[in-house]
């Protein structure tokens, strides 16, 4: 099999499990967190954590906002998981964040899960789990680009060509003709936003209990305030989903 015939297969296979795969992040982070109390007891400080909290939580929200974008102009059936279906493609998104880089969702994804490395201050973590994820999604993205090219051929290769696969061009952007879609957010984007404070919160937990020997669920942190608002968030939006149609809208 050829190398590149090897890489699709592989993304394709990688595609269907890419929303948990990239979990095996979390306990590296809970090791990194104990080697770094280990190092240094005081580097994980209440007051301020060295600002590492506060880092940690931009760039997870850096992250949300680049898939908020995303996602909150683009039409039915792109842009979205697909994991049980595998993929799926009406039309070439070539406007808004599409206009800039070819894979949107997945550098707002890499921002998200970047935030958790940084939360641990390990220059080398973060370095490591960006060559991880590239590595990782660069398979998937092959996968991708392979499944597009089959199916709208020149349409997506003269597109492909103008658009980096990663790095943002913002000189390259082009408004959508779609209005933005806040139902549609609001409907795709709850988990990004519960799973940043929930992720961050535990390890906030973990790093007080390596330096106490206590478990305090209950630290008046921004951490702990923010999962429980974005909780509440997620499980009435959730029943709205379920339960009305108020978050249907035509076409998106």
């Amino acid at each position: 099999m050829a190398l590149q015939q090897e890489i699709v297969q592989q993304g394709n296979f990688l595609f269907r499990y890419r929303s948990y795969l990239p979990l095996v992040l979390l306990p590296l982070a809970f090791v990194v967190v104990y080697s770094r109390i280990q190092e240094n007891e005081s580097f994980f400080q209440d007051s301020a954590m060295q600002g590492y909290d506060w880092a940690a939580l931009i760039v997870c929200f850096l992250g949300l906002l680049i898939r908020i974008i995303t996602v909150g102009y683009t039409p039915a059936n792109t842009s979205g998981r697909n994991t049980a279906e595998g993929q799926v493609a009406a039309t070439v998104n070539s406007t808004g964040m599409y206009s800039t880089v070819r894979h949107p969702l997945y550098l707002g994804n890499y921002f998200m899960w970047l935030g958790i490395a940084v939360f641990t201050g390990h220059w080398w973590f973060m370095g490591a789990f960006t060559l991880v994820y590239w590595l990782y999604y660069e398979r998937i993205m092959a996968a991708e680009e392979s499944f597009m090219t089959d199916k709208f051929g020149r349409a997506y290769t003269d597109w492909a060509d103008s658009v980096p696969a990663f790095i943002p061009n913002l000189s390259t952007w082009k408004s959508s003709s779609l209005t933005f879609s806040l139902k549609k957010v609001l409907k795709k984007e709850k988990n990004g936003l519960l799973a940043i404070f929930i992720v961050l919160w535990i390890l906030q937990i973990w790093a007080t209990y390596l330096k106490t020997g206590q478990i305090s669920w209950q630290s008046k942190t921004v951490f702990y305030y923010g999962t429980v608002i974005s909780g509440v968030i997620y499980f009435i939006l959730k029943a709205i989903k379920y339960g009305t149609s108020m978050l249907n809208e035509e076409g998106r």
